[in-house]
């Protein structure tokens, strides 16, 4: 049996688009009277993040899942600086118009509970969405930052025109839901009573209810069922089972190179972007009363970073997404985590012919020497860190990969203090010499004359320019013949050191 209950749910999101919130909490039934135990969810691989149980608007991925005291504990991430809808998506969280989660579950076991409802004690998760107005009349969101004050969105002198239309798509998309939940119930209750032993399951699709009445009554089954079975039969006029596709992919784990989260973001409209660069200093000096003070030649120029162009196309069976609906969603996903790492690896190691330059080839940032070609010292990073202007420092980051920081970990100072600092407040993290460290997958390993840590002020470092979000269509007429689907995806950006004096690397030499 498939459910879909609307569940209450608190969430919380941040700018970069890391999304926690609580899917299920444990001791409180919903609108129906279910409760689901803890110890009862079971997940698939992977789950993407879907707006309102569109499958077609896939925003996110969902990463971890826990269950504490309070409830079933989700996080996940936003795609917001690659989908359109996942940005607004997360606009609409940090300001306040996001109402919770929604939980769809297949239900394995369960007792009813006196006065109506069930409890469960083993389900499969089969999808979380990102909802408005959930069905459960608990649901809220009471954690999210920067939420503006609530106002009436049907009033016409308190909003503007846009505002009203997307009330009014909001009123007609919860008559559609609350349509869609009695449905749900409807189909609940059917599938509860008790099934004959030569009746097919109540969750059977058309076809293999047709299958199930064929097997009992042959050819007498009548020209519905028959029609019906139409679609599987075999070349000597039987009748072949239907297969079922399942809804969930098998995928693999993409990581990615955060460089987003500590470099300034911005967007343009043009082909490339122009900033004026100072390329000297003033020379003023102390002068006495009738002396003439001495000329200063200061130079400027121009730093030009154009945006790349990132595409592919993938071609799809067309009876796939006939036969699975999910699967371009599925598809969509894996696009924009594929665009998510190629530009992650950019940003980091990128040419500048094809690709934007990347933060690791600029020839102007400058390096300290790590004494040892193969063993990491401490005292040298201590010495990186001082090596940079203080305000650079201030607010410096590290970055570097995960084998270099488990190299790190083990790093002790004089007084056999461990210079990794964990941290015990809930949002802050963790430091090296106490400045925050990120991890980036494409960062080098700790080798002869590699450079595996760099640290600065990449906010003033490196710069990002998105001419175009990752857009995405699909042509089914190109290979029609051929039975495909041919998906389209595109995106331009660009980035560029423009401060190298505000970082600094570490190479594995002696000098």
């Amino acid at each position: 049996m498939t459910s879909k209950l609307e569940l209450k749910a608190d969430i919380a999101v941040d700018d970069a688009g890391t999304i926690t919130g609580v899917a299920w909490p444990f001791g409180e039934p919903d609108s129906v009277g279910d409760v689901i135990e803890k110890g009862a969810f079971s997940f698939p691989a992977a789950l993407p993040i879907v707006l309102e149980h569109d499958q077609g608007a896939v925003i996110g991925v969902w990463e971890s899942y826990s269950e504490t005291d309070a409830g079933l504990e989700v996080k996940g991430r936003l795609f917001v600086e690659g989908v359109a809808p996942s940005k607004k998506a997360h606009a609409e969280l940090r300001k306040g118009r996001m109402a919770g989660l929604s939980l769809g579950f297949k239900g394995n076991a369960f007792t009813d509970r006196t006065g109506g409802g069930r409890t469960f004690t083993d389900i499969d998760v089969t999808e979380i969405s990102l909802c408005r107005n959930p069905v459960h009349p608990g649901a809220r969101i009471t954690a999210v930052k920067a939420t503006p004050p609530k106002e009436n969105l049907m009033d016409p002198e308190t909003i503007d025109e846009t505002e009203t239309k997307a009330a009014l798509e909001l009123k007609a998309a919860n008559d559609n839901l609350t349509k869609l939940t009695a449905r749900l119930e409807k189909l609940e209750a059917k599938a509860q009573r008790p099934v004959a032993a030569n009746d097919n399951e109540p969750t059977a699709t058309e076809e293999r209810k047709a299958f199930a009445q064929y097997l009992r009554l042959g050819n007498t089954a009548g020209d519905t069922v028959l029609k019906a079975l139409n679609v599987s039969n075999d070349a000597q006029g039987g009748y072949l089972a239907p297969a079922e596709v399942s809804s969930e992919f098998i995928r693999e784990l993409v990581e990615f190179s955060p460089l987003r989260t500590v470099a300034t973001v911005r967007n343009t409209g043009a082909p490339s972007v122009i900033l004026p660069k100072r390329t000297g200093q003033t020379n003023a000096k102390w002068k006495g009363e009738l002396q003439a003070t001495t000329e200063s030649e200061i130079g400027f120029g121009q730093l030009e970073i154009p945006t790349k162009e990132l595409g592919t196309h993938v071609d799809i069976s067309a009876q796939l997404l006939d036969d699975a609906p999910v699967a371009e969603a599925e598809v969509r996903l894996a696009l924009a985590e594929d665009f998510g790492q190629k530009e992650g690896v950019a940003f980091l190691n990128g040419d500048g012919v094809l690709a934007p330059r990347g933060l690791m080839t600029d020839d102007a940032i400058t390096h300290t020497a790590n004494g040892h070609a193969t063993n990491l010292a401490a005292d040298q990073l201590i010495t990186l860190m001082y090596a940079l202007p203080a305000t650079y420092r201030n607010r410096g980051t590290w970055l570097l990969n995960g084998t270099t920081l488990a190299t790190i970990r083990k790093l002790k100072d004089g007084q056999g203090n461990y210079l990794w600092q964990p941290s015990y407040q809930a949002g802050q993290p963790e430091t090296i010499l106490g400045r925050p460290v990120v991890e980036m997958v494409d960062m080098p390993d700790v080798e002869a004359n590699a450079f595996p840590i760099i640290f600065g002020d990449f906010g003033t470092a490196y710069r990002i320019y998105d001419r175009l979000e990752m857009s995405v269509f699909a042509n089914p007429y190109l290979l029609a013949t051929e039975g495909l689907v041919r998906i389209h995806a595109r995106r331009r950006t660009g980035g560029d050191v423009v401060q190298p004096k505000a970082v600094r690397k570490l190479k594995m030499a002696t000098a």
